[in-house]
Formats: structure tokens, sequence, C-alpha cells
């Protein structure tokens, strides 16, 4: 039996037949299946730049469009598994806000597939939040689930994304930069970056700029976990 980290109640694990013949032991689970579809995964319906929920029979959302003009057309694929909902909102306030570092276990059991790259690159923690939870929370998301290239670093500069509204979002200057001390014997063809939820896409746009300045021929596409 297992508990789960979100109700705390006492669920049978379910059966992983891949597992199984391989001869492998069933993974922990974290989650049971009433806390888990409280989570509501994106259709393909959604826009086809960033995965938003649409309710016209729109392809591109409000957030592409104004990228679109930004950046001349030259937008981000990204890719996102679940709407943004109060579950989604009230897992993040425990893992980010109240520093609960077991709820990573709760995302990674979210996470059902990752596109396939090069590199995988999470958008990290500035120090001042590293120093104050002690874990950088991207990295611990997704440092189970794939090889991390740990190419970006992020200043001090700038107020939590979360404490904004939309347009202080949009008016966010720039807070990353790539590491000075990384060399690759072979440049890179696709970057995946990694985040937890894409909001405005700011974030995203911001880390996209910083690593086309070190590797200007590259694909970068982006990946998170809500939309």
């Amino acid at each position: 039996m297992n508990e789960c980290l979100m109700c705390f109640t006492r669920f049978a694990a379910q059966l992983n037949y891949r597992e199984l013949f391989l001869f492998r032991k069933n993974t922990p689970q974290y989650i049971c299946s009433n806390c888990k579809n409280k989570f509501h995964k994106l259709t393909k319906d959604g826009c086809q730049n960033c995965s938003k929920s649409l309710i016209k029979a729109e392809k591109i959302c409000k957030d592409c469009h104004y990228w679109q003009k930004c950046y001349q057309g030259k937008i981000i694929k990204n890719i996102s598994l679940y709407r943004y909902n109060a579950a989604f909102h009230d897992l993040m306030v425990q893992y980010k806000r109240y520093g609960d570092y077991e709820m990573r276990r709760v995302l990674q059991a979210l996470i059902y597939k990752i596109p396939k790259a090069d590199l995988y690159v999470p958008l990290p923690s500035s120090p001042s939040h590293l120093k104050i939870r002690g874990y950088d929370t991207i990295t611990s998301i997704y440092c189970e689930l794939v090889e991390l290239t740990n190419l970006l670093e992020k200043s001090d500069h700038e107020a939590p994304q979360g404490e904004k509204n939309k347009r202080e979002r949009l008016e966010t200057k720039q807070t990353f930069s790539v590491k000075e001390d990384y060399f690759f014997k072979r440049k890179p063809q696709k970057i995946l970056l990694l985040d937890d939820i894409y909001t405005t896409g700011r974030t995203i746009y911001h880390a996209r700029d910083a690593i086309l300045k070190a590797f200007p021929s590259c694909d970068i596409q982006s990946f998170t976990i809500a939309r």
C-alpha cells in the first residue's frame, strides 16, 4: 500500500505491466487516482504554439500573437501537459511557497512524456530563492527523469513572477545568462527548456534569448507541466 502525498490516504499501487514484463520492481506511486483526477490534461485543440486551452476556434492564443510581433514570427514551440487550475495552484503553493520538497514527487508523477532533445536545460532559481528554499524547484522535478545540463544562471534583480500581474510579467527584464564555463565538443542541435508553469511566456523567451547568444543556430523549444 502507498500513501498519497496530497490527501494522505492509503491506496493500492496500480500494476505497471511494462515493469512487470521487464522483471523490474514497480516504481513507488505518490498520488492516488482521486487526487490525480483533479489535474486536467490539455487537449490537442489548444494553441498550436504553447498548448493553452482556447475557447474560440483559434489556432494561436493572444500571448503567442504578442510574441509573434515581438520576435517577428520566431516564436517558441512549447508543450504543456495540464491546464493550470485550482488543484495545480494549490500544489505549487505547497511546493514553492511553503517549501514542501516532497511535492516534487507529485509533479514527477504527473509527467507522462518529455520530448526528445540533445540538451535538457532547467530554468534555474535565483540565488536568493535557492538560499530560502534550500533546493532548486525545477531541477528537483526533472533531475530524476532526464539528464540535465545546468547551462543557465539567474540573477536576483527581479521580484518573483508569481507576485506580478500580467503587464508586470511582460515587462520583466532579462535575468538569465549562460554560464561561462560550459564547453561542448559538439554544438547541440535541439535544446529543450524545462519549467513548471507557462504563464505569459516571458520567462521562457528570456531563457531562449540568453542561449541564442551562445548557440545562435540551435532549435530551442520548451516543456512545462502546466499552462
